[in-house]
């Protein structure tokens, strides 16, 4: 009996959207039961829950698909960790057309040279984006990124937080942010002194 095919996507920030990654995956034959999706997290921690959900979904003989590498991890130690985990559990890993199976030496070798392209590109990203700062610094041009919510619909937000009518995540839609705009309004309404606002979850945003 053939594995099940469990997906995995990830956007870094708030303004990117996983919808080209759901389809593809879904398109590859991904059920949405085990269709897996990380937002506003960046790749570089595996401190991620839809991450954790999808390993823990796969078992010996399925496998693992993402569209791209760097969806999975941006640096070689993260991806050779993922990889011994998925050998360990006897999963093979997809990534696009490409399926690779980390118990076979050469689909091994092929992963840890795709995880080192990653891991460069990444740190061409992380180059580019401290130079550009640099510049625009020096011009007088950088200035920080502008609130998504005025203090009112923030206000609003975490009224209906509170009210226990939404999730998080219906909130994020209702408001057109991302899941972790939410998280982040809802723990500043809580260190102001809110008293019914609980402690939420760290969400990392890069």
């Amino acid at each position: 009996m053939p594995g099940v095919l469990v997906g995995y996507a990830r956007v870094s920030t708030d303004r990117q959207d996983a919808t080209m990654q759901r389809d593809a995956l879904a398109a590859a034959g991904v059920a949405p039961g085990v269709l897996y999706v990380d937002e506003g997290l960046t790749g570089s921690t595996r401190a991620r829950p839809a991450l954790r959900e999808a390993m823990a979904a796969c078992r010996a003989g399925d496998t693992l698909m993402v569209t791209r590498l760097d969806r999975l991890a941006r640096s070689v130690p993260d991806a050779r960790d993922l990889i011994d985990e998925l050998t360990q559990k006897g999963v093979r890993l997809r990534i696009g057309d490409s399926v690779h199976d980390p118990q076979d030496p050469t689909g091994r070798l092929l992963f840890n040279a795709l995880a080192m392209v990653a891991e460069f590109e990444a740190d061409l990203i992380r180059a580019r984006t401290r130079e550009g700062m640099r510049v625009a610094k020096a011009k007088g041009r950088l200035r920080g990124r502008a609130p998504k919510l005025t203090p009112a619909t923030e206000g609003h937000l975490v009224a209906e937080f509170h009210s226990g009518d939404y999730s998080v995540h219906e909130l994020a839609r209702r408001y057109a942010v991302g899941v972790a705009t939410v998280y982040r309004a809802v723990e500043r309404a809580r260190l102001k002194g809110d008293p019914i606002t609980p402690a939420l979850p760290t969400v990392e945003n890069t």
